[in-house]
């Protein structure tokens, strides 16, 4: 990879500490392109505020020697152009990232940067479908198209996603050997190159039998197993879109998106007594804290059906 001279407003030191660091998170790291992505532009907002505020382009002696003072003034001027808590803590943790690695092989040493506080952030809770509404809309999919395979393709994506729990990228990253005939279990490569297996239902392989009996295209063991209508692998926008048009017919809200059947699947799993450590692996998270979002949801349920039932809550 080469070094990202282009649009970063830095000195040829920091230019070339930065490519390698690219070439870090991307070979040892495993870091996604789109994460990547991401970092290189917090990081170009970031070099390009520093050189409008000390007056030139920074180097690495030049990172060294910024205070705290500097990295809120970063923040505060990022607040000030309208980011949201959300979009700054994203931001200080992809710079935070880059100093990181260079204080880890000794090229820079900056404190500040560790005691700085990121901004608070407010997960949203996420925002499931209800196991009737998540049935109906598996049903209705196949429906959607002049094309009976298209639709028989999405139901089959979208039983994929909710009776696995699989982010839409993976699902649509899968090949046809992947997923055989009667296969107990797939293997998912999540965030990271993290692979995890997840056990596959029968009414996943009923949907996605009906779809390749259907589909027009003869699909090798080597070839994507979600086909677009010219034959390619299915675009992830794609499969968005006919998903918005299928919540439209059926009145649900906006909050019914592909990745809405990830979390209908955890949230209707815990519901059912499912141990909070097995969703954690089904769904491959690093950090239990992040599964814990679902128990808050299912309180959040359990407290409405209280107060709609309960006599002494109205």
């Amino acid at each position: 990879m080469a070094a990202p001279s282009l649009g970063f407003a830095a000195q040829p030191d920091l230019l070339d500490a930065i490519a390698r660091w690219q070439r870090w998170l991307l070979t040892e790291k495993g870091c996604a392109p789109a994460t990547l992505r991401s970092y290189n532009t917090d990081l170009q907002g970031f070099l390009a505020f520093i050189t409008d505020y000390r007056g030139k382009a920074p180097g690495l002696n030049d990172l060294s020697r910024l205070t705290l003072a500097d990295f809120r003034a970063w923040l505060s001027a990022r607040a000030g152009g309208g980011a949201g808590a959300a979009t700054r803590a994203r931001g200080l943790a992809g710079v935070r990232n880059l100093f990181r690695w260079l204080d880890r092989d000794g090229i820079v040493h900056n404190p500040a940067i560790q005691i700085l506080g990121s901004p608070k952030v407010k997960r949203p809770l996420p925002r499931p479908l209800t196991a009737p509404d998540a049935a109906g809309l598996l049903e209705a999919a196949a429906d959607q198209h002049d094309a009976p395979w298209v639709g028989l393709r999405d139901r089959a994506l979208f039983t994929l996603l909710y009776g696995c729990g699989l982010r839409i990228s993976e699902g649509l990253a899968l090949n046809r050997n992947d997923l055989p005939p009667g296969a107990s279990t797939v293997r998912v490569l999540g965030k990271g190159s993290k692979e995890r297996q997840v056990p596959v239902l029968a009414a996943v392989h009923t949907a996605l039998t009906h779809y390749l009996e259907a589909c027009p295209y003869k699909l090798s063991d080597s070839a994507p197993l979600f086909l677009g209508v010219r034959g390619e692998r299915l675009n992830a926008s794609v499969a968005r879109r006919n998903m918005q048009q299928l919540r439209a017919v059926m009145g649900l809200p906006d909050s019914a998106t592909p990745h809405a059947l990830r979390h209908s699947f955890a949230t209707h799993l815990l519901g059912a007594g499912a141990d909070l450590r097995a969703i954690q692996d089904l769904l491959g998270h690093a950090s239990l804290s992040t599964t814990q979002r679902y128990t808050d949801v299912d309180t959040e349920k359990l407290l409405e059906v209280y107060e709609k039932a309960h006599p002494r809550a109205r």
